[in-house]
């Protein structure tokens, strides 16, 4: 097992890095959900709140989800658009956890009316789940 740096362990600080956990087990797709995703609008530095859905199909790792909660608590404090966010996060898992696929997508709340939903693919689109 790789190194875990938050289960069981009393840190609760936003992190950059996502534990892994080895896995060895074959073909399975992983869908983890975050109800309460929060970031900053850029411009007006108000709260944006969404709910991101993270999918994927691992090659040697999982995603620890102490972790990864404490992955997503990072953005609480910054600033940026949906998009990019969602594009940021997809690049960042993707890079850490080295999966065969990996999607993450954004449903956020609306405002003004308008609610952004963005949708970040990576990897080898021939393991994407039907």
């Amino acid at each position: 097992m790789s190194e875990l740096r938050h289960l069981g362990k009393p840190s609760n600080a936003p992190t950059d890095r996502v534990d892994l956990i080895d896995w060895t087990q074959g073909p399975i797709v992983v869908r983890l959900e975050c109800a309460e995703f929060s970031s900053l609008c850029p411009v007006t530095n108000q709260p944006d709140y969404g709910r991101l859905t993270i999918e994927y199909v691992p090659d040697a790792h999982l995603a620890e989800t102490k972790s990864l909660k404490l992955f997503l608590w990072q953005f609480r404090d910054r600033r940026g658009f949906n998009e990019s966010l969602v594009a940021e996060i997809a690049d960042t898992l993707h890079a850490q956890i080295e999966p065969k696929w990996l999607r993450v997508a954004g449903a956020f709340n609306p405002r003004g009316g308008i609610q952004v939903n963005a949708v970040a693919e990576r990897g080898d689109a021939a393991h994407r789940p039907s």
